[in-house]
């Protein structure tokens, strides 16, 4: 019977990639074999910290032995409601992991004060910065910081960042490298914002708008107007008529529409309105209906027959975890 002994290093790697970090540092010790698997750079690249209320003594450890320039994406949390006395995120530590760890391109923070610190502490490597439910001062991401940084980003998730405001939204058109904006539960952006700055934004190729107060009518009113390019589109449908889903009519590189709940409403557009619009598109090639009540009902039959060319998934909306790193 084969043990872990008979595994090959390829097969050992992937099942270390699994574990914690504080397992894979605890398994370098059991022989010198499986410690020269734990310094492989290949199971570094990926890092998340989440799970932990770790002291800033240990993250310099682990940013000096163990990733560094083998370290591609990092998620890490700010412990935003752990206390007074908890670890917060410094700036030396965000301007340590751009200068040691030069291959990070992807970083997101969760619950993290980050109202003092600066944006420019933030690694310049970044290709994708996501924050969630995190604190930010009101410099960041105005149209007057220094345009050098974050020269390479090019996907912005901000979910649940209750200080997002309109004055930021118009500052992001300096991100000239930007394609991907993910606006979650941002409560103050304004329709008259969200119109102002995708003037800017029209080399968008993903836009998603979820839980924000703003009505869907008006959001696809914009969409239309400035983001003809825009390939992937994801939204609430709150507030969302036929007379809005119309907006969309006609949209030259639309590949991907997903349209999630709240349940229906009355003004919802019924399944042949939500065709017809489809039929006008003709790089569509994906339509995700979630949260409406549709799914294993009759409506559900009718979009997957009258969009052949399609890819219809119709079904309820993820659960959202509880968990506040999730």
């Amino acid at each position: 019977m084969a043990t872990m002994a008979d595994m090959p290093d390829s097969v050992l790697l992937e099942i270390f990639a699994y574990l914690p970090v504080r397992d894979r540092i605890r398994i370098s010790r059991v022989c010198h074999h499986w410690k020269r698997l734990v310094d492989d750079r290949w199971l570094w690249r990926h890092v998340d910290l989440t799970l932990y209320t770790m002291r800033p003594k240990v993250m310099w450890h682990l940013l000096r032995r163990y990733m560094a320039s083998r370290l591609h994406s990092l998620r890490m949390g700010g412990y935003l409601f752990s206390g007074s006395q908890a670890p917060q995120l410094s700036p030396a530590l965000l301007r340590a992991l751009g200068d040691k760890c030069p291959n990070l391109k992807r970083l997101c923070l969760h619950v993290a004060d980050l109202s003092a610190v600066p944006i420019t502490s933030l690694p310049h490597t970044l290709q994708t910065l996501e924050l969630h439910s995190c604190e930010i001062s009101m410099a960041w991401l105005l149209r007057e910081q220094d345009p050098r940084v974050l020269p390479q980003l090019e996907c912005l998730v901000l979910d649940r960042v209750p200080a997002f405001r309109d004055e930021h939204l118009q500052g992001l058109p300096r991100f000239r490298a930007l394609r991907s904006l993910v606006l979650g539960g941002t409560y103050r952006v304004t329709e008259t914002g969200l119109d102002a700055s995708l003037q800017e934004l029209t080399y968008l190729q993903r836009l998603e708008v979820l839980g924000c107060t703003l009505p869907a009518d008006g959001t696809l009113r914009a969409i239309s107007r400035h983001l003809r390019g825009v390939r992937k589109l994801r939204l609430t449908v709150g507030g969302l008529s036929p007379a809005g889903l119309a907006h969309l009519e006609g949209m030259p590189a639309l590949e991907s529409l997903c349209l999630q709940g709240p349940l229906i409403t009355p003004d919802m557009p019924t399944p042949a309105q939500i065709i017809s619009s489809c039929l006008t598109m003709p790089k569509l090639r994906a339509l995700e209906l979630q949260g409406l009540g549709w799914e294993g009902q009759e409506a559900e039959r009718v979009l997957c027959q009258g969009l052949p060319h399609c890819v219809v998934i119709v079904r309820p909306c993820p659960k959202e975890s509880m968990d506040w790193w999730m």
